[in-house]
C-alpha cells in the first residue's frame, strides 16, 4: 500500500536561472491547497540538505516571489554529497561520500519527496539519492536550453529576452560610430540563446558552438554590410563558440566544481583579432556576463515555471518517483532520471543543428555564422 505524502522538501542547486522562484512557489500552492501537503526547503542546495538547514515554504513566504529571479532557498554549484569536501580530522580536507547523512536528515525531518530543481549535475545526483531508495522528483533547470528531454527549460526566454536588449542596445551606438562591437552571451556549450537573441537583435553575425567559425569570414561578412551601406555590426557571440581550428577562450578552471570549466573572453578575443584584418572599423567588445540571468523573468517564463511545478505536484500524488518533469509539444509529461542523466553523460544534449531551419532562416536574411 502507498504511503500517504505528508511533507516534502525542495532545494535548487547549481546556477541561478530565472523561474527557479516561480517553479518553487508552484509547487509549494499546488502542494498545500491540493493535498495539504506540508513543504520545507533546504537553503543553499545539497550543503544544506547535508547541514540540515532548512525553511518553511508556505503560501506566506512565496508571496510576491513568482516575478522575482534567482531563488529564495539560495543555490551551490559546487557540492556533490556523494564526493563531498569535510575536514579529514588532522587540519586538511579529504573528499567523501557523506549522501547517507542526507538520507537520514530527510528520514529526522519526515520528508516523504525530495523535489530538486537543478540541471544535469544536481540531477545526477537526485539520480544517485533515487538509487537510495529516497523519493525524488526531479525539476530540469537551465536557462542554456540544452536538455534533449525536454523541448524548453524555464529561464531560457528570459535570458533570451535579456540579450536580444543588449543586442538591441548595442546596435544604435554602433551604427552612430560606425562600429563594430562582439557581444558575449552565455549558453555554455548550446547556442540557443545567442541564435534567439542574434535573430531578435539583428545582428550582423552569430557565432555559436555548434558552428565553428573564422576572423576571415567574420571580416568578409562585415565587409558586405559595408558594401550594402550598413557600416557597423553588432556580433553575437555565444561563450563556448570555437575557432575553426577548434580554439575555444576558457575564462578560468575551478577545481572543486562538478563542472569546473568557466568560459570567458571570447568576444573580447574576437574583437582584437578583428581589429587586425578590418582597419576602417573600431571594434568593441562587451560582456553582460550574469546580467542575462538576473532580475525579474518574462510572463511566458513565469507560466511555464507554473506549469513544471505543479506537474511536479502531480507526479508527486501519483508516485510517480525517480522522474524529471518535462514538456513536450504543449504536453507536460515526464521522463526516468536513469534516462535523462545517461543521455547527459554521453554527450547527448540538445544542441543547435548548423543545417536546421532556425541557422537556414537567419542565413537567408544575411546573418553570417562566420562558417563562409
Amino acid at each position: 500500500m502507498v504511503q500517504p505524502i505528508k511533507k516534502i522538501a525542495l532545494l535548487t542547486g547549481g546556477g541561478d536561472c530565472p523561474g527557479l522562484n516561480a517553479v518553487i512557489r508552484a509547487i509549494t500552492r499546488a502542494a498545500i491547497l491540493n493535498y495539504g501537503i506540508e513543504v520545507i526547503g533546504y537553503r543553499f542546495g545539497y550543503k544544506g540538505l547535508y547541514h540540515n538547514n532548512f525553511m518553511p515554504l508556505t503560501m506566506e513566504t512565496v508571496t510576491g516571489i513568482l516575478h522575482r529571479g534567482g531563488t529564495i532557498l539560495y543555490s551551490s554549484n559546487k557540492d556533490n554529497l556523494f564526493d563531498y569536501l569535510v575536514d579529514d580530522g588532522h587540519g586538511g580536507k579529504v573528499k567523501k561520500d557523506v549522501s547517507d547523512v542526507a538520507v537520514e536528515n530527510l528520514k529526522k525531518d519526515g520528508v516523504d519527496v525530495l523535489v530538486i530543481l537543478g540541471g544535469d549535475g544536481t540531477l545526477t545526483s537526485a539520480r544517485d539519492f533515487s538509487r537510495k531508495g529516497v523519493n525524488v522528483i526531479g525539476v530540469p533547470k537551465t536557462m542554456d536550453n540544452d536538455l534533449a528531454s525536454t523541448d524548453v527549460t524555464y529561464g531560457f526566454i528570459s535570458a533570451m529576452s535579456v540579450g536580444t536588449e543588449f543586442i538591441d542596445r548595442l546596435q544604435t551606438t554602433a551604427k552612430s560610430h560606425h562600429r563594430v562591437i562582439c557581444c558575449e552571451l552565455m549558453g555554455r556549450d548550446a547556442g540557443w540563446i545567442t541564435l534567439y537573441a542574434g535573430l531578435a537583435g539583428n545582428a550582423g553575425v552569430c557565432l555559436i558552438p555548434e558552428i565553428p567559425f573564422t576572423i576571415e569570414n567574420i571580416a568578409k561578412a562585415i565587409k558586405k554590410r559595408d558594401e550594402m551601406g550598413l557600416p557597423y555590426t553588432v556580433v553575437a557571440v555565444a561563450e563556448g563558440a570555437k575557432y575553426a581550428d577548434g580554439t575555444k577562450v576558457i575564462g578560468k578552471i575551478v577545481e572543486d566544481s562538478p563542472d569546473p570549466v568557466r568560459y570567458s573572453g571570447l568576444a573580447a578575443k574576437v574583437a582584437d583579432d578583428l581589429e587586425k584584418v578590418i582597419p576602417n572599423h573600431e571594434v568593441r567588445s562587451v560582456n553582460p556576463g550574469h546580467i542575462i540571468r538576473g532580475g525579474d523573468i518574462t510572463a511566458y517564463d513565469r507560466i511555464l515555471s507554473i506549469r513544471y511545478g505543479v506537474a511536479a505536484v502531480e507526479l508527486i500524488n501519483e508516485g510517480k518517483f525517480g522522474n524529471v518533469v518535462t514538456i513536450n509539444g504543449d504536453k507536460m509529461g515526464y521522463t526516468s532520471l536513469e534516462e535523462v542523466i545517461g543521455a547527459a553523460k554521453i554527450g547527448q544534449q540538445k544542441h543547435v543543428d548548423p543545417n536546421g531551419e532556425l541557422v537556414k532562416a537567419a542565413k537567408a536574411i544575411g546573418i553570417s555564422f562566420g562558417d563562409e
